[in-house]
């Protein structure tokens, strides 16, 4: 890892946080520590964990975001689960909102579930064509029950 010999896929297995191999779709865990700041995108085929401050867009297969960690753009992942506080939009199709989530955006899913003790403000709407009819407003951060699950049928 630390060899003066490169790899020619140094960078990319590097940015992908994995521990090898380097191939499209490869499985591999990140973890972003509480004193990482990162102003930029980050676009990973890895699973993230996000302890830190991210101000940036995120895509990326799965996300766990710790309780102190604060997220200043959109966030795009097959599954998500949110502790700390996002500012910008949410779209996953699996997404969990802990009770210590502070959510300043619009959230599209397919399966949600949410904590009491959540704050979201924002609009909910399930994934695909049929999204923006069926929207739901939050006009005030909304408390909504232990593990709620909502179902919008368009």
């Amino acid at each position: 890892m630390f060899s003066k010999q490169q790899s020619p896929r140094g960078t990319e297995t590097m940015a992908r946080g994995g521990s090898g191999g380097g191939t499209a779709g490869a499985e591999g865990f990140s973890i972003l520590a509480a004193d990482i700041v990162i102003h930029g995108d980050i676009h990973s085929a890895a699973d993230l964990h996000i302890d830190g401050r991210i101000e940036g867009d995120i895509a990326c297969t799965a996300l766990v975001q710790g309780e102190r960690s604060e997220v200043v753009g959109a966030i795009r992942a097959d599954s998500a689960r949110l502790a700390g506080t996002v500012r910008g939009s949410i779209d996953a199709a699996s997404l969990v909102i802990l009770k210590t989530a502070r959510i300043h955006g619009d959230v599209s899913y397919d399966a949600l579930t949410i904590e009491q003790g959540a704050q979201v403000e924002g609009r909910f709407a399930p994934r695909g064509a049929q999204a923006s009819a069926s929207a739901i407003p939050l006009a005030a951060p909304a408390n909504i029950g232990d593990d709620a699950r909502i179902t919008l049928v368009g």
